[in-house]
């Protein structure tokens, strides 16, 4: 298996279930935060003409840690995706499954998160900060309290990481 195979295995599912699906980036590498507001921007700039739609993207990025919180890539990319998307105040709906396939994400007993639209509203409502969340690398207490994490556990199989951006 490879995270190619894995990717057109994803696609040939959603086809089954949406209008359109498209792959986004099928190496995706460099820094977590900074990916998840590219795909956000990329999102934005998308003109949908039939709905659902889905872009997926696979490969391994990376966290350049600056603070003592705890989390993985893959949650990064969920909780940093979650907050672009606000900030760029996209009005379309969407969902945003960001896992390792191994499951497991970084030091934690998550495979990575499943976000929404609602997702940063659910973490104010208990009083917490995303951004100073995410700023501390703490992406874990935030998609928890949203009850947003991922948690497979352990699947026998690593091909990388796998993101699929649902927009319904």
């Amino acid at each position: 298996g490879s995270n190619a195979i894995s990717l057109l295995a994803a696609k040939s599912m959603a086809r089954k279930n949406v209008k359109h699906v498209e792959i986004w980036d099928k190496s995706l590498t460099g820094e977590a935060s900074i990916q998840a507001s590219k795909l956000a921007k990329h999102l934005k700039s998308k003109q949908i003409k039939k709905y659902p739609i889905a872009i997926l993207s696979g490969g391994e990025m990376t966290v350049t840690i600056k603070g003592n919180g705890k989390g993985g890539r893959n949650q990064e990319f969920a909780l940093a995706f979650a907050l672009a998307a606000d900030k760029l105040k996209i009005q379309k709906d969407w969902t945003l499954l960001s896992g390792g396939t191994d499951g497991r994400d970084g030091p934690t007993d998550a495979a990575g998160a499943i976000v929404d639209n609602f997702t940063l509203q659910k973490i104010k409502d208990r009083g917490l900060d995303p951004k100073q969340l995410l700023r501390n690398n703490n992406s874990y207490k935030a998609l928890k309290v949203a009850n947003a994490l991922l948690s497979t556990g352990a699947t026998g199989t690593n091909v990388a990481d796998l993101q699929i951006l649902l927009i319904h």
